[in-house]
């Protein structure tokens, strides 16, 4: 049974998290600041600490809205979700790879999501936890749903750092740069120069473009977590906005490209795995896979990163 919580006036949304560490309950939070769905369900083992997190939420109301916060007693109060994110499993610890995390984030999600389809078999499920591109595939080979249904938050904050890195040397905004971080999220991942542009601009047209400049962009956006992570534990901040973004989309139908980790079914010549990149989400999850002309090099490099997901799947 759900422990209550104020009316909602608003529309008839329901996001569920699931797994409600550090990653899952920034994103609630950063998703409840919105005040644009009508509920929020918080699922954790840890019943105790996310009845504490909820009331913690409530508290400010009266600054904010009125979106409902529920603590789910048992996984079936997350019946009929419209869109389920999957935060659930052991975090990276200092020196730790996301490679390393397969193992035992792999049980979990094998014993929680059968339960999930259950009382919510139409649901998007954003999987957040890592490794994430694993999760994925391993979640859509077990599902068997709807190709897209399941999506990863993959490259998209990699991408984020990629940009805002970009943008310090070549003082333009973030938001007016246009280039991924596709493959694996991870340390096969690689930037798209080929395709990115800078308002309409190509990348590597602009004065005083470098290969340098890119790669050395490129490498702090590849090994920010890990700098973060040694210096408090965790990145969880920018993920939640992630998270919230990928979720208004989905619940907004925008249409809007994001690089989320998908499964392959031929696209960019490969298939049986997930990787990220580019796709158009909306009210269906990742609608629509963006084939880019990758250039040789970044051909090699997508196919190193098909290469090592497979070994671990």
């Amino acid at each position: 049974m759900l422990l209550p919580s104020d009316k909602n006036m608003g529309n008839n949304t329901k996001v569920s998290v699931v797994g409600c560490g550090r990653v899952g309950i920034t994103a609630a939070y950063t998703m409840y600041l919105k005040n644009n769905i009508n509920e929020i369900v918080l699922y954790d083992r840890n019943k105790e600490k996310i009845a504490a997190e909820r009331l913690d939420f409530l508290h400010s109301l009266s600054f904010l809205g009125t979106t409902k916060v529920n603590v789910a007693q048992d996984i079936s109060d997350l019946k009929d979700s419209d869109i389920i994110v999957y935060s659930e499993g052991a975090a990276q610890a200092p020196g730790e790879s996301r490679l390393d995390l397969v193992k035992k984030n792999t049980e979990i999600l094998e014993s929680v999501l059968p339960e999930l389809l259950k009382y919510s078999p139409n649901s998007t499920i954003i999987i957040v936890a890592n490794p994430v591109d694993i999760l994925t595939y391993k979640a859509y080979k077990l599902a068997k749903i709807k190709k897209g249904k399941i999506f990863g938050s993959g490259t998209t904050l990699d991408t984020a750092r990629f940009r805002y890195y970009l943008s310090e040397t070549l003082k333009v905004s973030p938001i007016n740069i246009h280039g991924y971080i596709l493959g694996e999220h991870g340390d096969s991942s690689f930037p798209t120069v080929s395709t990115a542009n800078v308002g309409g601009e190509l990348l590597e047209a602009l004065k005083g473009y470098s290969k340098e400049m890119v790669m050395e962009a490129y490498k702090k956006a590849r090994d920010a977590a890990y700098e973060i992570i040694a210096g408090k534990g965790a990145t969880y901040y920018s993920i939640a906005v992630v998270v919230d973004q990928l979720v208004q989309v989905c619940l907004n139908d925008s249409k809007r490209i994001f690089p989320v980790s998908v499964p392959l079914e031929g696209e960019y010549g490969f298939s049986d795995v997930s990787l990220s990149v580019p796709c158009v989400l909306g009210k269906d999850g990742a609608e629509k896979i963006i084939e880019l002309g990758l250039s040789d090099e970044e051909k090699e490099m997508m196919e190193k990163s098909v290469f090592i997901l497979k070994k671990y799947l």
